[in-house]
């Protein structure tokens, strides 16, 4: 009787496994991001995480620039602290457009992160924008202008640096918490073969 028993359990088992059924008493797997969709997600994580490194160290070496030749007023020093701003400037719209690409395919617990670093991302590009504004004003300043006037738009460009890169900064380690978060999932119980790093 038991073996009875036993063999229309089995035959029952099978019959469901054949039709795409789950057995009884068990319940359908949760569906869950492909490993194909989290190395994806990891890869424009690292993506925006580099150009968020890029967008700081243009940021940083742009206020850097400014404060070497605080109270130093010529057209050409001026000149050249507007192109360290543009630069800056340039490279936060490059981290912000990768950011904006990592939060729309980031997934689960990763999302939050990558909105964060988009959000922070954002904030950064409109204090290197404004501070890429003062620069070329100073240069306006330093050429048309008297020396007291020059030398107001200097600081005032210097301070706008130094925000834009306090602000790239605090937007870069929110990037690399998102990228954290991103492979850390990747790499997770039961996926593949971990994401290429972005080169």
């Amino acid at each position: 009787m038991k073996f009875v028993i036993a063999l229309a359990a089995l035959t029952l088992g099978c019959a469901c496994a054949g039709a795409g059924l789950d057995p009884p008493g068990q319940l359908s797997p949760v569906s869950t991001p492909s490993q194909k969709a989290r190395n994806a997600a990891a890869k424009a994580a690292k993506e925006a995480q580099d150009a968020a490194k890029k967008a700081a160290e243009a940021a940083n070496a742009a206020a850097e620039q400014g404060k070497v030749n605080a109270g130093k007023i010529s057209q050409a020093l001026a000149e050249g602290i507007r192109r360290a701003a543009q630069k800056a400037a340039d490279a936060a719209r490059r981290f912000q457009e990768k950011a904006s690409e990592s939060s729309a395919v980031a997934l689960d617990a990763g999302k939050e992160a990558a909105n964060s670093a988009l959000d922070e991302s954002r904030k950064a590009t409109k204090a290197t924008e404004e501070a890429l504004r003062r620069a070329e004003e100073a240069v306006r300043m330093a050429a048309q202008s008297t020396r007291e006037e020059a030398e107001k738009a200097a600081q005032n460009t210097r301070e706008a640096l130094q925000a834009a890169a306090d602000a790239t900064r605090k937007a870069a380690q929110a990037a690399r918490e998102a990228a954290a978060k991103a492979i850390e999932a990747a790499r997770g119980p039961g996926s593949g073969a971990s994401p290429s790093p972005a080169r």
